[in-house]
């Protein structure tokens, strides 16, 4: 993590109105393999209207100050460990617009909540059913899982949210010395931007400590 967020430093230091999203995700790249990582599982990194819905891959769009831009790091790093974590910011010297702020917001007070459940004895189902979930005309969009493990890759357990809860769902309790991610992808259905966040959480005997701390962009938090 300490190796992909050092990365992400350099991503951001690159993040220029007129780079296109494939010379700013190489930045990942460069930086992961820089510091003995070993690969990176997508393309996941967005610009201004490619933001929503998510799941688009990077391409040759120009970032345009004012955009937008959101990215997932999938990154296997040294000794092969996974670092997966999402941030959105905002190019360019301008301010945000009011719409910007405030799906960045609903995404930040999701992550913050359902965060906070992570505790150990607490089931799978509790868990989901507890958790915060985008409001009415951001949930058509939403990110396919709440919580999901991680250690050399997305590993087990996949936490959809509780509307998506099927018969193959896993069951089961966190435990101390699990490592899962919490994801939060906010974007209006028809919308022109969206935003992705996720940080990396181990479950301790007590609670829970967030291994990720790359800063939020502190103008989209308002």
């Amino acid at each position: 993590i300490v190796a992909c967020e050092a990365a992400m430093g350099e991503m951001e230091q690159a993040l220029k109105p007129g780079i296109s999203e494939n010379e700013l995700w190489a930045e990942l790249h460069r930086g992961n393999i820089a510091r003995g990582g070993e690969w990176i599982e997508t393309r996941l990194l967005t610009s201004g209207p490619r933001t929503n819905p998510w799941f688009q891959e990077c391409s040759s769009r120009k970032i345009e100050a004012g955009d937008l831009v959101a990215f997932d790091t999938d990154l296997i790093g040294p000794y092969g460990f996974c670092a997966d974590l999402s941030r959105t910011w905002l190019c360019g010297d301008g301010k945000p617009t009011s719409e910007q702020r405030d799906l960045f917001r609903i995404a930040a007070d999701q992550i913050g909540h359902n965060a906070a459940l992570m505790q150990p004895g607490i089931s799978f189902r509790d868990l989901v059913e507890r958790s915060a979930v985008p409001p009415g005309d951001c949930f058509p969009t939403r990110y396919g899982v709440l919580y999901h493990g991680v250690g050399l890759a997305d590993e087990y357990p996949t936490l959809p949210h509780a509307s998506d809860w099927t018969s193959d769902t896993p069951d089961g309790v966190l435990e101390p010395g699990m490592v899962l991610c919490v994801e939060s992808y906010i974007g209006r259905l028809g919308g022109r931007e969206g935003v992705k966040i996720e940080e990396q959480i181990l479950i301790t005997e007590t609670g829970n400590e967030q291994l990720s701390t790359y800063p939020l962009d502190k103008r989209l938090l308002g």
